[in-house]
C-alpha cells in the first residue's frame, strides 16, 4: 500500500513513542488540574442557567428560590469533591468507581457502575461541544445554522489532539482553561468592586417579564419545581469523578497529587459557580430557552423574546459594561472552555475501557496504546459516539442536559457506598488507635457522600425521567448486558483453550493436499514447499469446472513429469468450494486421528484494485477450511511485480504487538493469541 496513509498519520499525530516513554507522559499537578477539570469547570457555563430555566416554569417569582438551590448543589459538590478524596488514596490503578465498587460490592455493581459512566462520559462530549458551539453562534451569528457541523467538527479537532497524547493534549488545554478561570475570577472581583464602590448593576433583560407554564404554584408542585430547579443545577458537578479514573496519569505520589488536585477542583468549581449565580441573582438576569416551559415578554410591548444570551455572558456584559474587552474575554474564554471541557471526557473514557477491557468486560483491543502512547481505540469509539448524539439531538443542549447527570450519580452513590465497605473491612483487622480514627473519619465522609448523592440520584430519576431521562435508563441495561455478556465470551473461551493431556499428543499422520487451478509457477512453488515439509503423503487436487480443461491440465501434469499425484473431482455444478470440503472431509472420516494440510498458492500484490481481481477462490476456501477440525491451511504467496513497490517499506507495528510491554516471567512468544486476540 501507498505511504500516503502513514506520512498523513505521522503529520496528524507526531512520531511514535516507545513504551519506555511512558513515564514522560505523566502529568505534573498544574497540568492535571486543567486536564481533569475542565469539564466541572465548563459547567459554570451552563448549570446557572438551567437552574433558572427549571425554576421559570413557575413564572418570575420562583426566581427567588435561586440562592437556596444554588446552596444546595454547592453543599452536594463539596460532599462530593470530600468523598472521592478519600477514593483517590485508597484506589490508584485508574478504574475509579468501577474497581471501587467491583472490589467491595461484587461484579455486577461493577458493570453497573462501568456502564454509567461510559453513557456519563459520551453526553460530556456531545453537552460541552454542543453547549460551546451554541454560545459561539451567538457571538458568529453565522454559524448558527451549521450547528451540527460545527460540533461535529470540534469533535474531530479534539480527538486528533487526543489522539496525539495525554502530555501533548494536557499542554495545549491548560492555557485555555486558566484563562477562563483568570476571566471567571476576574468578572467576580470585577463586579464585587463595583458593587461596594456603589454602582448599580441591572442585567439588560432584568426589565423583562418571565412567564411560565405553571402559575399559582404551591405545595407539591412547588416541592416538585424545586427539585427540578436542583436536579438541573446538579450538572455542576459532571465531571468531578474523572480524577478517580486518570489517578495514573499523574506523577508520584499518585494518591495524594489526585488529591490535592480534586481539592483545588472542589475549591475554584465552588467559587466559579456561587460566584455566578449570586452576581445572576444580584444583576436580576432572566433566562428562557424559546420552546421550553417558560418565555421571555417585553411588559411594554407584549412581544416574546425568543432568544437570549446565556446567563454568564449576561452576566460579565453586566458587570464590564464599563470595559468592553472584560466582556470579550468571557465570553470567548466561555465558548473554548465548552470545547475543551469534553477533553475530561477523553481522558476518562479511554483509560476505563481499558480496565474495563483489562477486566474481560470489553474487546481487548480497547487495552491497547497506540502509537503516541494514548488509549486510541477507546478515544476514536468515544468520538464516534458522541458525534452520533450531536447529529441525533441537533446539538440542542436543551434536548441533551435531561440525559445528563443520571450516569454519574449512579457511580457516585454505588461508589460511596463500596468506600464505606472497604473502611469496614479494613478497620476490622486494624488495631492502630490513630489509624482506627482516621479510618472512621473516612468512612464516615463516604457514608454520608452515599446518603446524599443517593438522594440527589432519586430526585434526577423523578424529575428528569420524562424529559428524556429515560434514554439513559434504557442505555445502561444495554450495556451492563453487553459488557456481561462479552465477558461470559472470554471465560468461555480461557475454559475452552485450558491444556489437557489430549493437546500433546502428536497426529498419527499428516496427509498434504496441494489445490491446483492450472501449472504455473504459484503452483509449483506451492508443489515444492508442499515436499519439502515432508507429509506422510501428498496429492495434488483439482476441481473439473471444465472437462476439456481438466484433460488438457491432466496432460500437463504428465508430460511435465511431477512427483507428485494429481486428483480431479467432479464437480457437475460448476462449483469449487463445496467438492473440496467434501474430499477433505473424506479423508479425515478416514484417518479421524490424521491430520490433513491444505496448500493454498496465493499472489500477493502492490495495489488494493488488484485484491479485487485474485485470491478470491482462495479466501472462500481458506474461511471454510478454517472451520474444519483437524484441517491445517498454508497459504503459499507468489509476489507479483506489482508488489515490488513495497519492498524496503518499514511496516507500522499492529495494535499492541510491540507497544504492550512484555509480560514478566514469560518466554518471548509465548501468549501471543490469548493476550492480544
Amino acid at each position: 500500500m501507498s505511504r500516503v496513509p502513514d506520512l498523513a498519520k505521522r503529520l496528524l499525530l507526531g512520531r511514535a513513542l516507545s513504551s519506555s516513554q511512558q513515564h514522560e507522559q505523566l502529568l505534573k499537578k498544574r497540568i492535571a488540574l486543567p486536564v481533569f477539570a475542565s469539564d466541572a469547570l465548563s459547567s459554570v457555563a451552563y448549570a446557572p442557567q438551567e437552574i433558572l430555566l427549571a425554576l421559570g416554569a413557575g413564572g418570575l417569582v420562583m426566581y427567588h428560590y435561586t440562592p437556596w438551590v444554588a446552596a444546595a448543589v454547592v453543599v452536594i459538590l463539596l460532599t462530593v469533591v470530600a468523598s472521592y478524596r478519600q477514593n483517590v488514596r485508597a484506589y490508584q490503578s485508574g478504574g475509579g468507581d468501577f474497581e471501587v465498587a467491583t472490589t467491595n460490592l461484587g461484579d455486577n455493581w461493577g458493570v453497573l457502575v462501568a456502564s454509567a459512566l461510559l453513557v456519563d462520559y459520551t453526553l460530556t462530549v456531545a453537552v460541552s461541544v454542543s453547549s460551546g458551539v451554541e454560545n459561539l453562534g451567538a457571538l458568529l451569528t453565522f454559524m448558527q445554522p451549521h450547528e451540527v457541523a460545527v460540533a461535529i467538527g470540534i469533535v474531530v479537532l479534539l480527538t486528533i489532539g487526543n489522539l496525539r497524547g495525554i502530555k501533548e493534549a494536557g499542554v495545549a488545554f491548560a492555557i485555555p482553561t486558566y484563562l477562563f478561570m483568570f476571566a471567571v475570577f476576574s468578572m467576580l472581583a470585577w463586579g464585587l468592586i463595583r458593587l461596594v464602590a456603589g454602582a448599580e448593576l441591572q442585567a439588560e433583560t432584568a426589565h423583562l417579564e418571565v412567564r411560565g407554564d405553571e402559575t399559582d404554584i404551591a405545595g407539591f408542585a412547588l416541592v416538585f419545581l424545586l427539585l427540578r430547579a436542583f436536579s438541573s443545577g446538579c450538572a455542576a458537578l459532571t465531571g468531578v469523578e474523572a480524577i478517580s479514573n486518570g489517578v495514573p496519569a499523574f506523577r508520584k505520589p499518585k494518591g495524594e497529587n489526585a488529591a490535592r488536585t480534586l481539592l483545588a477542583l472542589g475549591l475554584v468549581a465552588m467559587t466559579m459557580f456561587g460566584g455566578v449565580v449570586a452576581f445572576a441573582f444580584i444583576t436580576d438576569v432572566r433566562f428562557t430557552d424559546f420552546g421550553q416551559d417558560s418565555v421571555l415578554v417585553n411588559p411594554a410591548t407584549g412581544q416574546v423574546i425568543e432568544h437570549a444570551d446565556p446567563v454568564i455572558a449576561q452576566v460579565a456584559h453586566t458587570v464590564f459594561s464599563n470595559f468592553t474587552p472584560g466582556f470579550a474575554l468571557v465570553t470567548a474564554m466561555t465558548a473554548l472552555i465548552l470545547f475543551l471541557a469534553a477533553n475530561t471526557a477523553f481522558n476518562g473514557f479511554p483509560v476505563l475501557a481499558s480496565v474495563l477491557a483489562q477486566n474481560r468486560y470489553l474487546p481487548r483491543q480497547l487495552h491497547t496504546r497506540g502509537d503516541r502512547l494514548a488509549y486510541s481505540n477507546g478515544i476514536i469509539i468515544l468520538a464516534t459516539m458522541a458525534g452520533l448524539l450531536i447529529y441525533a439531538y441537533d446539538a440542542s443542549v436543551s434536548r441533551l442536559i435531561p440525559l445528563y447527570t443520571v450516569g454519574v450519580f449512579v457511580s457516585f452513590t454505588v461508589s460511596q457506598v463500596g468506600m464505606v465497605r472497604h473502611w469496614n473491612r479494613l478497620l476490622a483487622a486494624e488495631q492502630d488507635p490513630a489509624q482506627r480514627r482516621r479510618m472512621k473519619t473516612s468512612r464516615g465522609i463516604n457514608a454520608f457522600g452515599a446518603t446524599l448523592t443517593g438522594i440527589v440520584l432519586v430526585v434526577v430519576l423523578i424529575t428528569k425521567f420524562a424529559l428524556g431521562a429515560y434514554i439513559v435508563c434504557i442505555a445502561m441495561p444495554v450495556l451492563f448486558l453487553l459488557m456481561k455478556a462479552i465477558r461470559r465470551h472470554y471465560d468461555r473461551v480461557a475454559e475452552e483453550l485450558v491444556p489437557s493431556g489430549e493437546d500433546v499428543a502428536l497426529p498419527a499422520r499428516n496427509h498434504g493436499i496441494v489445490l491446483v487451478s492450472k501449472i504455473h509457477k504459484p503452483t509449483l512453488r506451492a508443489l515444492a514447499y508442499a515436499r519439502a515439509t515432508r507429509p506422510s503423503t501428498l496429492e495434488a487436487v483439482t476441481v473439473a469446472v471444465d472437462a476439456e480443461e481438466s484433460r488438457r491440465l491432466q496432460e500437463e501434469w504428465d508430460a511435465l513429469d511431477i512427483p507428485v499425484p494429481l486428483k480431479i473431482l467432479d464437480s457437475p455444478y460448476r462449483e469449487i468450494t463445496r467438492p473440496v470440503l467434501a474430499y477433505v472431509k473424506s479423508v479425515r472420516r478416514r484417518s479421524p486421528r490424521d491430520v490433513v494440510t491444505v496448500f493454498i498458492p496465493e499472489y500477493v500484490v502492490g495495489h488494493w484494485w488488484e485484491h479485487l481481481l485474485h485470491n478470491q477462490s482462495a479466501l472462500r476456501l481458506k474461511g471454510r477450511l478454517l472451520f474444519q477440525p483437524g484441517v491445517m491451511v498454508t497459504s503459499v504467496a507468489w509476489q507479483l511485480q506489482s508488489s515490488d513497490r513495497l519492498k524496503g517499506r518499514v511496516e507500522p507495528p499492529g495494535p499492541g504487538s510491540s507497544r504492550r510491554p512484555p509480560r514478566t516471567g514469560t518466554r518471548p512468544g509465548a501468549g501471543s493469541v490469548s493476550d492480544r486476540d
